[in-house]
């Protein structure tokens, strides 16, 4: 498979090896809301972020969207430098990308946006990672067709750009996502029967009852009742008694969808139908097929068509397609005052992340943006439900994504807001990158605590975020315990009760591990068990700091 080169690639191969750990300290006079939220914005750069979530966050990521600069030679605001030469790009995009693959889950999609100027550099880098079936291209309308932009490009004739793309990447395929429906951009004239009598409770009853796998004579009763009152009109004489341009028409007509109808050929049915409506003098009733279908059909159709149009087909079953793979619905103008902050010409529709999270994730999954911008993932993810971790460099974290998730949490109303319910709650945590775990020469700095470098120790051993735990004892993965005595976890540096592994600390280790008997990897600052003992009780001891992986 070709790979992409570039002027410094074998360097940056190993820079996500390289990268610091750092420790992050919550600021709670910047966080906001609900504490217990889990959620987390965190200031700083990406890169280092990046590497300090991995002890806690490696595969537990459902859905990752990264808008990252577009390197188009132009700065996007006074905190956001788009201005980047290829190779510099290049750097920047890959050695993230090698930790942000590592944080996804096995089932996890990673959606990344980007305009022509990057796309085909980024995508051959994205096949470094995952193959071509694993990766998806869609093309995203982001700009209208209008304006002095267009003026200009007749003056000069260009070619405007209108489009974007969202590339999408997920281990075994594209597949598997819960794909919005959108609506249909005309209405189809085939759906002219208009039906009176019936309230859109009993449109979603009937809905309901028709969908089940096997319908009773109960079901086709219930059905029968709530169509006794119904009567079928001609849908232009209920459009000419609106009034309205063709415009607010079509609008009026989509909104009404839900008891609008087409009655569609069906010489099955029709046999049914004929039956029943000798006994049944409804204008429309519902017959269940040999299958144990429902069927809801017209009464006065032919009996002598060869094609009879006998079944009714509601319109709000069948105006809304699939977007595929050419996204030309959303509304991508007008968006200054969404989230109530400003961020020209960087700012991404909040119905655009909708779509994207509502394709792979469910309430409660966890949602990441290490490119965060103006807060807008961490705004959708918010209001739909899930948990999430926002990273943003700079004064930016404080002079947009704070004052716009505040504004989320209480409940601000634009956006998405209205189509997924959204009154406000919630909070966040803001934090900062701190210290680097490890000093110049890859020791231990003094201050660190016992949960970052119990957390660095175990993801160094495992590759897997560490589970909860509070002793010395860290956990057990693929048959071996993992235990760290440092920092007085026993309750003091006395050897025989601190940071030395004795017979007292070994028998304490298996006591936290609830018994565990397998062999141990144990941490400690000295150890005064002999060779034969740590031997015949399957104990490997390693030193701290010299032991533990700095890098």
């Amino acid at each position: 498979m070709p790979t992409l080169e570039w002027l410094t690639r074998e360097e940056d191969l190993k820079r996500a090896s390289r990268v610091p750990y750092r420790l992050l300290e919550a600021d709670p006079t910047m966080s906001y809301g609900d504490p217990a939220s889990g959620n987390m914005l965190i200031q700083g750069d990406n890169l280092d972020a990046l590497k300090t979530l991995l002890p806690y966050y490696t595969g537990q990521v459902k859905c990752i969207y990264i808008d990252p600069p577009y390197n188009t030679k132009m700065a996007v605001s006074e905190h956001y430098d788009d201005n980047l030469e290829h190779t510099q790009w290049l750097a920047i995009i890959y050695v993230r990308l090698r930790l942000i693959v590592d944080l996804l889950a096995p089932d996890g999609l990673l959606a990344i946006q980007i305009d022509d100027r990057e796309f085909a550099h980024l995508y051959l880098i994205l096949t470094e990672f995952f193959s071509h079936d694993e990766l998806k291209v869609i093309v995203v309308k982001m700009s209208e067709p209008s304006g002095l932009k267009m003026a200009s490009v007749r003056r000069a004739g260009s070619v405007p750009k209108l489009k974007e793309y969202v590339i999408l990447a997920k281990r075994g395929g594209v597949k598997g996502l819960q794909i919005e429906r959108i609506r249909k951009g005309a209405w189809d004239r085939e759906y002219n029967i208009y039906l009176e009598g019936i309230t859109r409770a009993e449109r979603d009853e009937i809905a309901e009852l028709a969908s089940l796998d096997d319908i009773t004579d109960e079901v086709i009763k219930r059905l029968d009742e709530i169509c006794s009152k119904i009567e079928l009109k001609p849908l232009s004489v209920l459009e000419k008694s609106q009034n309205l341009d063709e415009d607010s028409l079509d609008e009026w007509r989509f909104t009404n969808a839900w008891r609008i109808c087409q009655c569609a050929t069906s010489s099955s049915v029709r046999k049914l139908a004929e039956e029943k409506r000798k006994f049944n003098t409804n204008e429309v009733f519902f017959v269940r097929s040999i299958r144990g279908l429902a069927y809801m059909v017209r009464s006065s159709f032919s009996s002598e068509s060869a094609k009879p149009r006998v079944q009714l087909i509601f319109a709000d079953d069948n105006l809304e397609v699939h977007p595929g793979d050419l996204w030309t619905d959303i509304k991508t103008t007008g968006l200054d005052g969404e989230g109530g902050v400003d961020f020209k010409n960087g700012k991404k529709p909040e119905a655009l992340i909708y779509r994207v999270l509502k394709m792979a994730t469910s309430p409660g999954d966890l949602v990441l943006d290490s490119f965060l911008g103006s807060g807008t993932t961490a705004a959708v993810a918010q209001k739909m439900g899930r948990q999430w971790i926002g990273v943003e460099m700079g004064e930016q974290a404080l002079t947009h994504c704070i004052p716009r998730l505040k504004k989320v949490i209480e409940g601000e109303q634009g956006g998405i807001s209205q189509t997924v319910g959204w009154s406000g709650g919630g909070g966040f945590t803001f934090y900062k990158l701190g210290d680097e775990v490890f000093d110049a020469d890859g020791h231990i700095r003094i201050g660190i605590t016992f949960e970052s470098l119990a957390a660095h120790v175990w993801f160094s051993e495992t590759g897997v975020p560490r589970p909860a735990a509070g002793g010395p004892f860290l956990g057990a993965y693929d048959g071996t315990g993992y235990a760290l005595l440092y920092n007085g976890v026993l309750g003091d540096r006395r050897p025989e009760g601190g940071n030395v592994l004795t017979s007292a600390t070994l028998s304490q280790i298996r006591q936290d591990g609830e018994g565990f008997e397998g062999p141990l990897i144990i941490y400690g600052t000295a150890s005064r068990l002999s060779g034969a003992r740590l031997k015949a009780e399957a104990v490997t001891f390693k030193q701290t700091p010299y032991d533990v992986k700095a890098r």
